[in-house]
């Protein structure tokens, strides 16, 4: 390959970078919907965690081979900038582009993280109150059963 088709594939790599990027966002959006719900899906919620999982893996994956091809490029580009700069204006371009949508779903990760939190605080006190709910009832069940028996506690056991 020459170096006009590394550039290429850089190019190709960084653009579907962005598209996976902005398929994390419309992820976001929607893991910001199901938490803001009163009753939360949560076999939706693992789904969309999973899906935002794999994309993340594709873009470590897309990293890891634009570090190896730009490596071998390094020196050629550098050396002759002029003869590559319109390619090298479109990776600019991408790169700025990803940096912005990088540090937008940064921003919505963290508002999704601050939602969770509070979604998974409430979740807790609801377990705790219904944890307290059925051990009262069970204390009160009990205690009834106990009525039961003809032991009463009004009762004079003295003959």
């Amino acid at each position: 390959m020459t170096e006009t088709q590394y550039l290429d594939v850089l190019i190709q790599s960084q653009k579907k970078k962005l598209l996976l990027l902005n398929k994390i966002s419309v992820l976001n959006t929607k893991q910001r919907k199901l938490l803001e719900q009163e009753e939360m899906d949560p076999e939706e919620f693992e789904a969309n965690v999973n899906e935002k999982d794999t994309l993340v893996a594709e873009i470590v994956q897309l990293d890891a081979g634009f570090d190896e091809v730009y490596a071998r490029l390094k020196a050629v580009i550098e050396t002759n900038r002029s003869l590559y700069s319109d390619q090298l204006q479109t990776m600019q371009d991408l790169i700025r582009q990803i940096m912005a949508k990088d540090v937008a779903i940064r921003a919505e990760e963290s508002r999704n993280y601050t939602l969770a939190q509070k979604k998974f605080s409430k979740i807790k006190q609801q377990v705790r109150q219904v944890k307290t709910s059925s051990k009262m009832v069970g204390q009160y069940y009990r205690n009834m059963m106990g009525l039961q028996n003809g032991d009463s506690h009004f009762m004079d056991n003295k003959k």
